[in-house]
């Protein structure tokens, strides 16, 4: 699949970068052939400036970062004429221009079956996960917060090889026998941005945004009772893997997170002794050899260490799923059991539901505001429709509930310029992209958030009363918490969807977990809605994202790994996979939060994580790193470019031999049809599957194959005599060619289950029918 665009988008993409200006220094991440080193240097970091010393006649160009755990080489500012005359080194293997990434920004553990008092099951089986730790690559972590308190904690693992390093308002003490090691890494965000403000953000691992502090207590927070967010969601908070250590590494800064950063906390991470590593940051798809992300996760992976990172915010749409690499665990968003309604109520007595965590004082019971739509109340209409900063005439909204139209700026935002002109309220409308789907914030006036549809009604209310004699008005009722919400789990609105845009035979996201509306600890001196002006103090914070999402199963993963060290992380992933559902708590398929329709494959991969089944999935498919190197051969990468990726010289006759990307021993299987040539369209999949239940046990399989398509298994049977037995099984699709306009597709999914009637291990099967555009 990558032929078409590995080579010739290579040099697209690396000449963008060198004939852009001239003049314009850009960061590139460089690889080096490390065995190259000649013996004059005492170390490689030696031998790298010498190399860059040789470049220039002038001053010599600064080192950002060595690498030596998950990549061979360093990062440096290059300009156009010397990343040429780098490039052309014998001992220099490649040039990765830098990306700058963004992030992707109480109930959750009850709600996945995790509870403290739960004798038999994971938390108990695993001892809480006490002597794994979960590296968290993000924005910092604010030490201090109940969630990383160590009581009860034995002494640090012997294992572990990190620091703490201290940094502005971060002494080397801020770390304990739970948070074991903080590190921060800014020499690429400098490179690129100058000297940072040190008014508005730490040079140290503490936290700054808020969006670390969360995350890392999702994979691994304390039990910490009472827990709330403004009096919302109120009960006992804790992580996903409580006794869990934790070790922060800052790489996202106020203009974001730069490659040559993420990848230095990725070195650092397998070095120090991480047993997972969560990312919840994400960007542009590019192959993976010029992917930083996805080479400090093989890397990691490679080492034995689990990688989970979310699967990005881009949702609804299609081919929106980023983090895409086979040995990454990639994690979309679901919602849980809990929300948070506050309902608008129009002057014609109409209820709309809404969702908010506002914690202030409320509108005075019984009585109603003037209505008004941001957008037809003079202004350009766009920039006031979106309530954008200085848009609102103060005289047309003074007083009045304000309705206005989510992008551009943040939700919160939109609020406080509201409440700046005068308005006592909001109403904030979701856009046709966004759906159905609502988030609730941490507003600083009472405000909730609408549908796209009900945000429509809510304006031709408001159109058709201005022209009646009773002008629109409205109130907003906030009604708390609601618990046991049905239909649960919805693939949330955001959360970012498949196809695979860079390798469609890899089905992602793999997963989706909690990440919606999710409580977790939050630093001070950062308001609950991130904006600056915000001076509440809150010590948990209610937020949505894939970011969110993410953690819960780094977490998850880390007590898979406690009750079964000898798992890799391929086969962590396995168990996630084959025992996840994909039924709501209806016992129904799960809807699509956006459109209120069923969801699909596209959306929750193989489904909703479910970490008791996976503690026991009896079969799993293993992946080794020499397999990941034929799925590349497969997938058409050069040898070169699989060396920069892997750091190993492939041979890709074998892996040509085996058959195609598809074979790739992956929990999920997928296949691409070009419509051309034969009306009839096969292909084949052979897999895997390693016995880790019972000794003695006998696997049947169920097929339910995608509609129009045959399907068979052979054999149908799988008979293990002993546990760690691995025996092969060879799938075989047909499929009829369907009448498609040219450049469109159809996806048809359907599943391959074996059983041996104590243990579900389940399979999702999707076959893409593509038309091509001549």
């Amino acid at each position: 699949m990558s032929l078409s665009i590995s080579i010739p988008f290579f040099f697209f993409f690396f000449f963008f970068f060198l004939a852009s200006a001239s003049s314009d220094s850009k960061t590139f991440i460089v690889q080096v052939q490390p065995d190259s080193k000649p013996s004059v240097f005492p170390t490689h970091k030696h031998w790298y400036e010498s190399s860059l010393s040789s470049l220039s006649s002038d001053e010599p160009t600064p080192l950002i970062h060595t690498y030596n755990t998950v990549f061979h080489g360093f990062s440096a500012k290059l300009s156009p004429s010397q990343a040429q005359k780098l490039q052309s080194l014998p001992h220099i293997l490649a040039l990765i221009p830098e990306q700058v990434r963004r992030l992707h920004t109480t109930r959750s553990p009850e709600f996945l079956g995790l509870r403290s008092t739960d004798t038999a099951g994971l938390l108990k089986e695993s001892d809480f996960g006490s002597d794994l730790v979960i590296g968290v690559i993000d924005t910092g972590v604010w030490p201090e917060r109940q969630s990383f308190n160590d009581h009860d904690l034995g002494p640090v693992p012997s294992k572990w090889k990190g620091q703490c390093v201290a940094g502005e308002n971060f002494p080397a003490s801020s770390c304990n026998r739970k948070l074991i090691g903080a590190r921060y890494f800014c020499g690429g965000y400098e490179s690129t941005n100058g000297k940072m403000n040190q008014t508005t953000e730490f040079r140290s691992p503490r936290d700054t945004d808020g969006h670390g502090t969360h995350t890392a207590s999702i994979a691994a927070g304390r039990y910490v009772f009472p827990a709330s967010t403004l009096g919302y969601a109120k009960g006992v908070a804790a992580g996903m893997a409580p006794k869990a250590r934790l070790a922060a590494y800052k790489v996202c800064w106020n203009a974001g997170c730069y490659d040559s950063d993420i990848l230095a906390a990725f070195d650092a991470a397998v070095a120090d002794g991480c047993d997972v590593v969560s990312l919840s940051v994400g960007g542009v798809v590019v192959p993976y050899y010029l992917d930083a992300i996805a080479i400090g996760a093989f890397g990691a992976s490679d080492a034995g260490v689990f990688v989970s990172a979310s699967a990005g915010n881009g949702g609804p749409g299609g081919l929106t799923v980023t983090n895409v690499a086979p040995w990454v665990t990639t994690v979309g968003a679901g919602t849980i059991d809990r929300d948070f309604p506050a309902d608008v109520k129009l002057g014609n007595g109409r209820i709309i539901p809404g969702m908010s965590v506002y914690g202030g004082p409320g509108l005075p019971p019984g009585r109603m505001f003037p209505l008004v739509y941001a957008g037809s109340e003079g202004g350009d209409g766009y920039s006031s429709s979106l309530c954008l900063e200085g848009s609102l005439d103060k005289s047309l909204v003074k007083n009045k509930i304000v309705v206005c139209d989510r992008g551009i700026n943040s939700r919160a935002a939109k609020g406080e310029v509201v409440k700046k002109a005068g308005g006592v309220g909001m109403i904030l409308a979701n856009g046709v992209f966004d759906g159905e789907g609502l988030v609730a914030d941490c507003h600083v006036l009472p405000a909730t958030a609408v549908a796209a549809s009900t945000g429509d009604e809510i304006r031709k209310y408001i159109t058709a009363a201005a022209k009646s004699k009773s002008p629109p008005t409205a109130t907003i009722l906030f009604k708390g918490t609601r618990i046991r919400v049905k239909p649960a789990p919805v693939v949330a609105s955001f959360s970012a969807r498949g196809p695979n845009p860079e390798a469609p035979e890899i089905v992602k996201p793999d997963v989706i977990a909690p990440g919606l509306n999710i409580l977790a600890a939050w630093p001070d001196k950062v308001g609950p809605s991130g904006i600056p002006s915000d001076k509440r103090s809150t010590e948990f914070n209610i937020l949505s994202g894939t970011s969110m999402a993410c953690p819960h199963v780094s977490g998850l993963a880390a007590l898979l790994k406690a009750a079964h060290p000898e798992w890799s992380p391929a086969a962590i992933r396995s168990a996630l996979m084959t025992t996840a559902y994909t039924v709501d708590n209806r016992g129904e398929t799960m809807l699509d939060e956006s459109s209120g329709n069923t969801s699909t494959v596209m959306d929750f991969g193989a489904g909703h994580v479910h970490p008791q089944k996976a503690m026991d999935p009896g079969l799993i498919y293993d992946i080794s790193s020499s397999d990941y190197v034929d799925f590349l051969c497969n997938s058409n990468y050069t040898t070169k470019n699989i060396q920069v990726v892997t750091r190993k010289l492939a041979n890709c006759n074998g892996a040509k031999r085996a058959g195609h990307s598809g074979n790739l021993n992956y929990p999920s299987l997928s296949v691409v049809f070009q419509q051309y040539g034969k009306r009839k369209k096969s292909t084949h999949f052979i897999r895997t599957v390693t016995n880790v239940g019972d000794p003695k046990s006998v696997y049947h399989v169920t097929i339910r194959p995608p509609r129009g398509m045959s399907v068979t298994v052979q054999p149908e049977k799988l008979a293990f005599r002993r546990v760690g037995q691995k025996l092969n099984f060879l799938v075989r699709v047909q499929a009829r060619e369907v009448k498609l306009s040219p450049g469109s597709s159809s996806m048809e999914s359907g599943s391959i289950m074996w059983s041996d009637g104590k243990h579900t291990v389940t399979s999702p099967l999707v076959v893409t029918m593509q038309q091509p555009l001549v």
